[in-house]
């Protein structure tokens, strides 16, 4: 049964079941499409801008905006040419448990004259949605369970937020975070939470547990980590005593730092101090032997797969052209990494202080420039992923965590091609294009999004293709005539995010010579934003492993 009054009612009395949840990421056509919903959908934007027309008026769409949409909501989104949009749509159903009535399906607005709503710290709704995202996987009763206890964590946090206390509750969080920033600056100094409270305007007993939402810590536990992180610095570059050490940062009491920094690292501050100034000798890629610190502290990373490093709970202090990451789901995990300019000098370099530098490349002029610097080894960051992190973890003193990453990985990669064998014909091959560089056509090989679709169990690599595979070509520029002699049987079109690249596919995608391909003719055809996945770096990989699925699923 429908629900018939117009009249709202408690949220208490209604029941929220999540029906699905999906990525969407905006694709040429400048047509605005008109979307009419079935269930309610809440549409949460994580890259790109734009406007929402619905019911004669329309919102501006901007990254962490969000909007609530009831069921039978006629709507169109609309794009900046130069700024495709990405965001999560999430479909669920409301039943309202209405007193000495049968349960009726609520379709109503759920927060009347509302349809756009307020998130904060946006973050976390970003890590909410997230999770859904990444176990998506309904083929399990206890897990689809599990889904739905996840998603009533997301609308609960939103409902609560946009609802007649929510403005309130968002005020205060908001007076919380402020004190963040103020542990930062001033940690070095006395506090107790009754003072960080006052500071924030809220009562002692809803501080911690506001403070523990917004960074998982409650605050004296998050005060001694910058303290110790702090001293971690001091023991490394500075010759002065524990006691001076332990008051610079905020402790009054030597033997008290001792303990929260054993308890915290695990090391005693002398111990750690040994460890940190201990070196050993590794071969980089292209053939140095280097002295490198056991444990380095300031790692600066120069290279496309930059998220291994997160893979493996490596902490870096900076790393090449960065800007990416606002648009990404990773932006939270490194908030505090700064972005190395492109191209970089040796200057930005040296002004980071780093102990330890990761360099992408053979080039050996340009290694030669930077090894001064600092410890410098090249990596090559287009060799298979396992190899990669194997080798970042013998390096980075986190081979087991190399090793159980990547066997969870794999067994999750073989289940996902175990699910696909109804999809995939045996033998079936696949192609990877992108504009770059404005209309100069490429070919992906072993880098990038293609990295995940070359597997024994997934798509083989036909023709030309098989011969960038072996001789470990990341990528190869083609002609348009030079077409058909690469693309498989499913095509993989990388959408660029230059306006004069993007318009080069657009015009590919219309002409005579793609509508001949037979993959285009078999409705074989799949439309990717490189920016978000042309990447073979670890987590980009693994989340794919959940897109994959759907994404081959809609043309097969």
């Amino acid at each position: 049964m429908l629900a018939s009054s117009m009249t709202p009612v408690s949220l208490s009395s209604l029941l929220f079941q999540l029906r699905a949840c999906e990525m969407v990421h905006s694709h040429l056509s400048k047509q605005r499409e008109v979307i009419t919903t079935a269930e309610h959908t809440l549409l949460i934007f994580t890259e790109g801008q734009g406007f929402l027309h619905s019911d004669h008026t329309f919102f501006p769409i901007l990254v962490g905006k969000c909007y609530l949409l009831p069921p039978a909501t006629a709507y169109q989104l609309e794009q900046e040419v130069t700024r495709p949009l990405g965001y999560y749509r999430i479909a669920f159903s409301v039943v309202h448990l209405a007193d000495q009535h049968m349960p009726v399906l609520y379709q109503q607005t759920l927060l009347p004259g509302r349809m756009e709503l307020t998130a904060h710290p946006v973050n976390r709704l970003y890590r909410l949605a997230d999770e859904l995202m990444a176990r998506s996987d309904r083929s399990d009763e206890h897990e689809a369970f599990t889904q739905q206890l996840r998603f009533q964590e997301l609308i609960g946090f939103l409902l609560e937020q946009n609802s007649s206390r929510g403005k309130q509750t968002m005020s205060t969080a908001q007076d919380v975070e402020s004190t963040i920033d103020y542990i930062r600056q001033n940690y070095h100094e006395n506090m107790t939470v009754g003072q960080l409270a006052e500071l924030a305007h809220v009562p002692s007993w809803q501080y911690t547990p506001l403070f523990r939402d917004l960074t998982g810590r409650k605050p004296l536990e998050f005060l001694t980590e910058i303290r110790v992180e702090q001293a971690k610095d001091l023991l490394i570059h500075s010759d002065a005593s524990l006691r001076d050490i332990a008051n610079q940062v905020g402790f009054s009491d030597e033997y008290y730092f001792n303990r929260r920094f054993r308890k915290t690292t695990g090391y005693s501050p002398r111990q750690y101090a040994r460890l940190l100034k201990s070196k050993k000798s590794v071969r980089d890629w292209t053939g140095h032997e280097v002295e490198i610190p056991v444990q380095p502290q300031r790692i600066v990373y120069i290279g496309e797969t930059f998220n291994d490093l997160l893979a493996l709970q490596v902490e870096t202090i900076a790393g090449g052209n960065l800007s990416w990451i606002d648009r990404t789901m990773y932006r939270d995990k490194l908030k505090h990494v700064q972005d190395l300019p492109f191209p970089f000098t040796p200057d930005d370099l040296m002004a980071l202080g780093p102990d330890l530098i990761l360099f992408a490349s053979s080039d050996e002029d340009e290694y030669n420039q930077i090894a001064g610097i600092a410890p410098t080894l090249t990596f090559n960051s287009f060799a298979p992923l396992g190899c990669r992190l194997h080798t970042l973890g013998e390096w980075l003193g986190k081979g087991e965590i190399a090793r159980q990453w990547l066997e969870h990985y794999d067994a999750k990669e073989a289940h996902m091609w175990q699910q696909l064998r109804t999809v995939l014909k045996p033998g079936e091959t696949a192609s990877v294009f992108i504009h770059d560089h404005g209309d100069r056509l490429f070919v992906m090989g072993v880098s990038g999004f293609s990295s995940a679709l070359y597997h024994p169990h997934g798509f083989a690599s036909g023709g030309k293709i098989q011969e960038m595979l072996a001789a470990e070509e990341g990528f190869s520029e083609i002609s348009e005539a030079a077409l058909p002699d690469y693309a498989g049987d499913r095509l993989f079109m990388l959408l660029s995010e230059k306006p004069d690249s993007r318009l080069a596919t657009q015009q590919l995608l219309s002409s005579a010579l793609w509508k001949s391909l037979p993959a285009v003719q078999n409705g074989k055809v799949h439309l990717i934003e490189a920016q978000q996945w042309n990447w073979g770096s670890a987590l980009v990989r693994e989340n794919l492993l959940h897109v994959l699925p759907g994404l081959l699923r809609r043309s097969s």
